[in-house]
């Protein structure tokens, strides 16, 4: 049975990316259910949304219907360049430009936080946008009050780091982290609009 962890994984990732998505439904991909009212007397278990409520084994083939057409929805989104996953985080990005705490702001919102590549896989995997737009990123990563010192949003000390040549230069005026097309990072003002990637 799917955790219920991926269940909030996934709504958050839907959510960030509904706006740009609302335009088109990806082929193939059926409307779910309309939702059913909730019982107010709190029984109903094994209720879901749209459903009667369902004994045992009813359960377990929707969880695989479920399963099934969030795996196709997941390939459509690989395919738009809308989402990539690494180390059990997933990426996401809804192909819109903002500044640093507007991104901060809306990957809140979705329920996710603003990407931060703890390793070289999860770089890579926020670099697949980077390139995939031609443009740059903002990380979760931001200086210290000691200049040119550089902490995860959490306070916590940077356990990996991928500085462009010469970087961080900025000395107290870039406080923010972007990263470049060759998945390199910069020290940055945090104003400029740069493309909105969240990880949940």
């Amino acid at each position: 049975m799917p955790s219920p962890q991926l269940f909030h994984k996934i709504l958050g990732v839907a959510f960030f990316l509904f706006p740009c998505c609302a335009q088109g439904k990806p082929a193939g991909i059926h409307p779910l259910p309309s939702f059913a009212r909730l019982p107010e007397d709190g029984k109903g278990e094994g209720f879901i949304p749209g459903f009667l409520p369902l004994v045992d084994n009813e359960m377990e083939d929707v969880i695989r219907q479920l399963e099934h057409r969030i795996s196709r929805l997941e390939g459509v989104l690989h395919l738009e360049k809308m989402i990539t996953a690494s180390g059990g985080k997933i990426f996401a990005t809804n192909g819109k430009r903002a500044d640093f705490h507007t991104t901060l702001k809306k990957c809140k919102e979705a329920g996710g936080s603003i990407a931060t590549p703890r390793n070289l896989g999860e770089n890579d995997a926020i670099l697949y946008f980077v390139k995939s737009f031609n443009t740059y990123t903002y990380l979760g990563i931001k200086e210290s009050l000691i200049p040119s010192k550089f902490l995860f949003l959490d306070g916590t000390q940077l356990n990996y780091t991928n500085w462009h040549l010469n970087e961080p230069s900025g000395k107290g005026e870039e406080e923010c982290v972007e990263m470049y097309t060759d998945g390199t990072w910069n020290d940055k003002r945090c104003n400029q609009n740069r493309l909105m990637v969240c990880q949940f």
